[in-house]
Formats: structure tokens, sequence, C-alpha cells
């Protein structure tokens, strides 16, 4: 078949790669000029690498990413280092970290010269024909493959958009040089709204998140500062990771999901995939891994002798319930993880507290297991 796939990210890559392997004529529509990443570090869990290794992929993704956070204490700690829930080492699901760059160089590596066209302007047909019009020349295809982001073009054109949703917070993320100093613990600290996670990346570097509970639009002025203001107390090694940040490599991105779900992601021969469809909170670690779902489960029943229309609609059906759950499960956690007053603090900790690593560690490894078509 000739698929187009608008959007040059982690899921519209990933289906790009496995499509064209299985002998499909691929083209990716990429609107910024260059295709690459913009982000930090991410995390990937069992189901991202089943969904990987059933379309052949696993292997190089695996190359660009490291399984030290799994091999490390994890859980959740209190501003001062007490432990909340504390998981040992090589007791969670399989979780490999890497850099969102070296992720879409490895994933571009994967498909043919001129496969991904930057710097293009391309819209999908409204009656969900398999046309896109790229810079005002239409071009027709077998299938449309709308990888193009939370704020989708093609969600809205299909008139399936029902908005976005500010969640409250807003997240700086930041590389360092330097692993040396993370003692074998990695994880997230929660404290009054307000949250740090440390993820170890490959080649001794750190990947970090600061959350904080703020209005939309905040203006921060000295955004290292404030930062070395909330958490410079926080629990080593807090304020050394912090401080070996270049002003230059911090990024900050207020955080939104959909405000409710398309109630389909199948619009005639066009099909949503990853932000597109169900972008959710970071907050269960589950954003790129549910793209890289939504396209090794494209890849797989379009290999199958079904009729085109029939294995669209079981990609519809499985993914809509896949990711609903994820989505709203994100949600909650991120309401919990943010708590501010001092009674909801109080009682979360309590909760947490409360809780066996073991119990843990399972409703790990229920979202981390991805229901193959």
């Amino acid at each position: 078949m000739r698929i187009g796939i608008i959007g040059a990210g982690i899921g519209g890559l990933v289906a790009a790669a496995g499509l064209q392997a299985d002998g499909h004529e691929v083209t990716v529509y990429e609107r910024r000029d260059a295709p690459g990443a913009v982000g930090a570090g991410l995390t990937l869990f069992g189901n991202a690498f089943s969904a990987l290794d059933a379309i052949g992929l696993g292997g190089p993704v695996r190359a660009v990413s490291a399984d030290a956070l799994g091999r490390m204490r994890s859980g959740q700690r209190r501003p001062s280092g007490e432990w909340l829930v504390s998981v040992p080492p090589g007791s969670g699901p399989e979780v490999r970290s890497l850099h969102r760059a070296e992720l879409h160089s490895a994933l571009l590596a994967r498909l043919a010269a001129g496969t991904a066209r930057a710097g293009r302007t391309a819209q999908v047909d409204p009656g969900g024909e398999p046309v896109v019009t790229v810079d005002g020349v239409p071009e027709r295809f077998d299938l449309v493959v709308a990888a193009d982001g939370m704020r989708s073009g093609a969600r809205r054109t299909w008139g399936l958009d029902r908005g976005v949703r500010y969640a409250g917070y807003t997240a700086w993320r930041g590389v360092t040089a330097s692993r040396g100093h993370l003692a074998d613990e990695a994880g997230e600290t929660w404290g009054a709204g307000a949250r740090i996670g440390i993820v170890p990346l490959p080649d001794d570097r750190v990947y970090w998140f600061a959350v904080l509970t703020a209005a939309e639009g905040a203006d921060f002025g000295d955004e290292p500062a404030v930062l070395r203001a909330r958490f410079g107390s926080w629990h080593a090694p807090i304020p050394a990771l912090l401080d070996a940040t270049p002003p230059t490599a911090l990024l900050r991105h207020d955080i939104y999901d959909l405000a409710a779900l398309p109630p389909r992601f199948v619009a005639g021969r066009g099909v949503l995939l990853g932000d597109a469809a169900h972008a959710m909170t970071p907050d269960l670690g589950q954003g790129a891994g549910q793209a890289i779902e939504d396209a090794a489960t494209l890849v797989l029943l379009l290999r199958g002798a079904r009729p085109l229309d029939a294995a669209l609609h079981e990609y519809d059906l499985s993914r809509r319930r896949r990711t609903r759950t994820l989505w709203r499960g994100s949600r909650l956690a991120g309401r919990v993880a943010q708590a501010s007053s001092p009674a909801a603090v109080a009682a979360r900790d309590a909760l947490m507290r409360a809780m066996p690593a073991g119990a843990a560690v399972r409703a790990s490894a229920r979202i981390a297991r991805w229901p193959r078509p």
C-alpha cells in the first residue's frame, strides 16, 4: 500500500519504519525544518519493547538506551529523603531510559533515504479520503496516518477534536553530564505542589524533571533561580543536579492532555496515532509507550489478509480501549502527586507509606503489558 504519515515524532517514525520494512510505500511529512526531538530524556517500559520487538525495532532502540534505572532502588520519596514507597533493584518491570534525540536518530536511520520530508505543511481530507494536501498540492494514498501531536490538525479537520486541558502544573526538564552522584537510587520525590524525578541515561548522563503547580502560562523570570529556591534544600543529589545543568539546557513546558478522547481513532481511510489520538499527562510515563503500541498494532494488523476496513476497525476498538484507561490513570496520578494542601499531602504520604512495594510493582506490571493484536 501507499501510506502517508503526518508527523515525524516517535509514533510516526515507528509506524513508518515498521510499515516500510513490511514492503509498504511510505512517506512521512514533518512541518518542522528538520525531523528531530524536542525534549530531554524518557523511559520506555516492557510494553513498548514488546511492541518494538514485534515489528523488528527492539534491537535498534535498546542499542541507544540503558537499563540502569531497573537496577537501582526506586520509588517515591519525601523532600527529606525519606522513602514513601521503595522498590528494590531488579524487582520492577522492564524499564529502559534514553534521550529523545537519540531515539529519533535511531528510528530515522531505519528509513530509506527520502522517506521523511521536513518543512512540509500537510493537511488531511475532511471526509477521510486518503488524500494529503502537501504545500497546496494533493497526493493520494491508500491510507493516511495522522501522528501530528496533541494539537492535531487532522483530528480537528476530521471533526474528532474535543480540545485540550491544562493539567495545572508546569515542568522543567534537564540533562546533566555526569551520573556519579546518583548512588544507585532514582525515582521521584514528592513535596507539596512540587516534585522532582531522576532517571539515569546512557553515557553517564542524568535526565531530571521538576514539576510545580502553577497558573497556565506563568512567567517565572529567572528560572534556574526559581528551581534552586524551590528545590535547593531537598535531599541529595537534587541540588547537585540543578547546579550541574546549564541554564541553556533547561526546557520548560506547561502540561496538557486531551480534554476528552476522540469518539473514534479512525476517519474513513485515516488513522489517529499517538498524542493526536490520546495525549495524556506524563505521570505514568506511558506517552511514548502508547504511541509505540499504536504504531506496532497498526503494522501488525496491516500484515494480515483481512480487508483494510476490518483492520482499521480492530485498531480503533483495541487502541481506544487500551489508551482510555491510561489516559484517565495518568490524570489521576498527576492530581495525587501534585497534592498541595497540608491535609492532602499528609493523606497522600500516609497512603503511600502503607502501600507494600509488591503492590506497586504489580500495578506497574499491569500497565506494562501490551495487548498484542
